[in-house]
C-alpha cells in the first residue's frame, strides 16, 4: 500500500516537471522558485480534494498581479503615449487591464491547459472559463513578479499583453468613430467619409501614418498614428468634434 502511494508521488512529481517545463518554455521565464508557478495555476476547487490551505491557491497572486499589471501598463502608456491626455490614457489603461483583454491573452498562452482544479470543475468547463483565465493570468504576473522582482514582470507584460497593444486598441469598440462618422454621413444624406494616407514617416517597425477624412470633399480631420486604423480612427475623431456630433467616451 505505501509502495503504491510512493509510486503516485513520484508520477505526480514527474509530471508536475513536465507541466512546469512546458509553461515555462511557453511563457519565456523559468522560475527560481516552482512553488509559485505551482500556486498561480492552482484553482480553489483543487484544495479539499488535495488537503491544502485556502492560501495554496491563486487568489492572493491574482491580488498581487493585478497590481503589478496596473502599474506596468500605466509606465508604458506614459512613455509610449506622451501626446495623449490623462482620459484617454485612462481609457486605454481601463482596455487593457479589462478582464475580457486578459483572458483573451490567457487564452493565448493555452494557461488553461495548466491549470490545477478539482475534477467537478474541470468537467464543468473551468479550463475554458474566462473569468478563471483572467485569474490565472494576473497570478501568474504576481508569481513572476515575486520570483524574478519588476524587471522580470515588466518583460513578461510586454511580451505578452503589451506586445499587442495597438491590435487591442484598433479592435475595441470604444474608439470605432469611423463608424459613428459613416453613421452622421448616412443619417444626414452626406457622402461617405474619405480617408486619405497624407504621409508615412519612421522606420518600417516603427511607422506613423498622417491620415485625412473628408466629407463631400471638405477636410475636417487629421489623425496620426502608429496604423493606419488609428490615424483614421484619430481623424474621424476630429471630424465628429468639428460636426458637433456627441462623442460618449
Amino acid at each position: 500500500m505505501f509502495r503504491w502511494k510512493r509510486i503516485f508521488r513520484r508520477a505526480a512529481v514527474e509530471f508536475n516537471c513536465w507541466r512546469l517545463s512546458e509553461l515555462e518554455e511557453r511563457i519565456g521565464y523559468r522560475f527560481r522558485d516552482p512553488s509559485l508557478a505551482e500556486r498561480a495555476l492552482r484553482h480553489r476547487s483543487s484544495l479539499q480534494q488535495e488537503k491544502l490551505d485556502q492560501t495554496d491557491a491563486y487568489e492572493q497572486l491574482e491580488f498581487l498581479g493585478d497590481s503589478v499589471i496596473g502599474l506596468i501598463a500605466a509606465e508604458y502608456l506614459f512613455r509610449e503615449y506622451p501626446d495623449e491626455d490623462e482620459g484617454k490614457l485612462t481609457q486605454i489603461k481601463s482596455l487593457l487591464v479589462s478582464g475580457e483583454v486578459l483572458s483573451q491573452r490567457a487564452l493565448a498562452l493555452d494557461l488553461g491547459r495548466f491549470l490545477l482544479m478539482g475534477a467537478g470543475e474541470v468537467r464543468s468547463g473551468g479550463r475554458e472559463r474566462r473569468s478563471i483565465l483572467e485569474d490565472a493570468f494576473e497570478a501568474l504576473v504576481g508569481a513572476v513578479y515575486l520570483d524574478g522582482g519588476l524587471k522580470a514582470a515588466q518583460r513578461f507584460v510586454q511580451r505578452h499583453l503589451l506586445s499587442c497593444v495597438d491590435e487591442i486598441i484598433d479592435s475595441d469598440e470604444l474608439r470605432n468613430y469611423k463608424s459613428m462618422l459613416l453613421e452622421y454621413a448616412q443619417s444626414t444624406s452626406t457622402s461617405q467619409p474619405v480617408y486619405m494616407v497624407m504621409s508615412e514617416s519612421g522606420p518600417d517597425h516603427k511607422k506613423i501614418y498622417t491620415i485625412e477624412v473628408s466629407l463631400n470633399g471638405k477636410i475636417l480631420g487629421t489623425g496620426e498614428g502608429r496604423s493606419k486604423k488609428r490615424a483614421e480612427q484619430k481623424a474621424a475623431r476630429e471630424a465628429l468634434e468639428k460636426l458637433g456630433v456627441p462623442i460618449s467616451e
